[in-house]
């Protein structure tokens, strides 16, 4: 599904953000993607998502390859790979149904099958009732359901997030939690970038992938890397 084959990404004159990292994710598994900050997770989920390109080294996500991509091709691929950002990021003067639809309407689909699919996704993510409250009427909890439900907007194989509790108290952060583990219960893919030891004292039996100073040090699902 998502496969990391040495990839290194430097910036400049910079040294590596990412250092000869290697990992697979396969279809349907969650991990977290962890290491204080700086370590690489940011740089890590936009390499997947194909924001940025390895200096060297391939990501593979499904049948697209970094090194042989076409940009005309970057679109489909956006769309397979969900991506849910700390800070929201949500159009500020539209609702939360608002939205969501935007995520579809820049892909061109009808008119007619956006209203039922935001009213689904709305379900999904709890917030049916909220629909048409704009984002500064939501709580932080709230609004990040909407980022999830607009990242759910396309059908992704993959969802990523980066840092999706930082900004949330434990009760909103538990909730999102909960709301990520549904989802891939559901057969979605999910990568979760997260400092928070707590997070992951709670949640044991999810795969730990560990970076420091851009190298990969330890990935439960296969023990120490460094």
């Amino acid at each position: 599904m998502v496969q990391l084959r040495s990839v290194t990404k430097s910036f400049g004159g910079s040294s590596a953000a990412v250092l000869d990292v290697s990992f697979h994710l396969k279809k349907g598994e969650f991990a977290f993607l962890t290491g204080a900050s700086g370590a690489g997770k940011t740089t890590i989920l936009k390499l997947v998502h194909m924001l940025d390109r390895p200096t060297s080294g391939e990501v593979r996500v499904s049948r697209y390859s970094s090194s042989r991509i076409r940009r005309r091709d970057l679109p489909d691929l956006r769309r397979r790979v969900g991506y849910v950002f700390q800070d929201f990021r949500l159009l500020e003067n539209l609702t939360a149904e608002e939205n969501v639809a935007f995520a579809l309407q820049v892909t061109g689909i009808s008119k007619a099958k956006i209203g039922p699919r935001v009213q689904k996704l709305l379900n999904q993510v709890g917030l049916a009732a909220r629909a048409r409250a704009l984002p500064r009427e939501l709580s932080g909890g709230e609004q990040q359901r909407v980022a999830v439900a607009r990242a759910l907007a396309n059908e992704p194989l993959v969802l990523l997030a980066d840092e999706p509790t930082g900004n949330l108290d434990e009760r909103a952060s538990a909730g999102v939690l909960g709301l990520f583990q549904r989802i891939n219960a559901s057969g979605t893919s999910v990568l979760m970038a997260t400092h928070d030891s707590e997070i992951l004292r709670r949640h044991r039996n999810v795969r730990v992938i560990e970076l420091e100073q851009g190298r990969l040090v330890f990935d439960s699902a296969g023990g120490t890397a460094a």
